[in-house]
C-alpha cells in the first residue's frame, strides 16, 4: 500500500470524505482536490495527503506532467477549510501541527521535479491562489475569478507566500491584490501574469487536456533541467546550485532521448521520449 493509500484509508476510518484523488492517463498525473461541498477547501487530512500523492506521481515513470484541479466545475480551491479551525487550530499545539502539515505540503509541491500545472475552473481564492502559485504553470477557464481576501479576514501571510506572489506578478500587483482584497477576472489575472493562458469555458476540459498532452510529449530530462535552472535563477545567489543544474543539462546530452530527438528531426517525425 502506498503512503497516499494508507492516509486515505485512515481518513475514511475517521469519517472524512474530502480527499486528494490521483488518476494517471496519457502521461498526465491528475491530482484532484475533492471537497466539493465546501468548494474544494483543503482539510487537514488533504494537506497530509499532498506529499504522499506527489511522491507516488514522482515514482511513476509514465507521468510526465502533473495537473492540479478541483472536483467539479464550481471551484479550483477555495483555500483552507476554516470549519476545521475550531478543532484543528484552537491551541498553540494544534496551530503548530497544522502549520507543519501545510508547510510540508507546499514544500512538496514547489520542490517537485516534474512540470506542474494548475487547471483552474471558476473560483481560485486565498489558499487556492497560493497552491496555484506553487505550480509551474496556471491555465484557467474564461469565467474564472481570483481573490486573496486575507485583509477581510484579518489573516497574515508568511514571507514565503508573499514572495511566491511577488515573483509571479511583481510587487505593485501583489500590493493591490492584498490591499484591496478584490476579485479579479481571468483577463485581469492574465494581464498581471498570475495565469499563463485562458481557455474557453465551452470545451475547457478538452482544451486543457490538449495543453497538457503537448507538455507530456516533450523530453522529460530537458524539462527537468529547465525547471532546475529557472528555480536557481530565482533564488538568492548564495542558495544556487550551478553544479546541480550543469549535471541535469549533461544528463540530457548523455540520454537516449537526445539521440531520439535528433533522429526524429532528421526523419521528419514526432519524437518518442522515454525520459532516459
Amino acid at each position: 500500500m502506498s503512503e497516499l493509500s494508507r492516509i486515505e484509508a485512515t481518513a475514511e476510518a475517521d469519517g472524512y470524505t474530502p480527499r486528494i484523488e490521483v488518476d494517471v492517463r496519457g502521461g498526465v498525473g491528475w491530482m484532484t482536490f475533492a471537497n466539493p461541498r465546501r468548494r474544494n477547501a483543503v482539510t487537514h487530512t488533504m494537506w497530509r495527503q499532498i506529499p504522499a500523492a506527489l511522491a507516488d506521481l514522482a515514482a511513476d515513470p509514465s507521468v510526465k506532467v502533473v495537473a492540479l484541479r478541483g472536483a467539479g466545475d464550481e471551484s479550483f480551491i477555495s483555500g483552507a477549510d476554516i470549519t476545521e479551525f475550531g478543532t484543528r487550530r484552537s491551541t498553540p499545539e494544534q496551530v503548530a501541527d497544522y502549520d507543519r502539515v501545510s508547510i510540508a505540503a507546499n514544500a512538496a509541491l514547489t520542490g517537485f521535479e516534474k512540470p506542474t500545472v494548475a487547471v483552474i475552473r471558476t473560483w481560485c481564492v486565498g489558499g487556492g491562489v497560493a497552491t496555484a502559485l506553487g505550480c509551474d504553470l496556471r491555465i484557467a477557464a474564461a469565467d474564472s475569478r481570483f481573490a486573496v481576501p486575507a485583509a477581510r479576514l484579518g489573516l497574515g501571510y508568511r514571507m514565503s507566500g508573499i514572495r511566491a506572489l511577488v515573483d509571479v506578478v511583481g510587487p505593485a500587483n501583489a500590493r493591490e491584490i492584498f490591499f484591496t482584497a478584490r476579485k479579479y477576472s481571468a483577463e485581469e489575472a492574465l494581464g498581471m501574469g498570475l495565469i499563463n493562458r485562458i481557455l474557453p469555458v465551452e470545451g475547457f476540459d478538452a482544451a486543457a487536456e490538449a495543453y497538457l498532452a503537448d507538455i507530456a510529449a516533450n523530453a522529460p530530462l530537458t524539462m527537468k533541467a529547465a525547471k532546475l535552472a529557472i528555480r536557481d535563477v530565482m533564488r538568492d545567489p548564495a542558495d544556487r546550485d550551478p553544479a546541480g543544474v550543469d549535471a541535469a543539462v549533461q544528463a540530457c546530452f548523455d540520454s537516449a532521448d537526445y539521440e531520439e530527438g535528433r533522429r526524429a528531426f532528421a526523419e521528419k517525425r514526432a519524437p518518442v521520449f522515454r525520459g532516459r
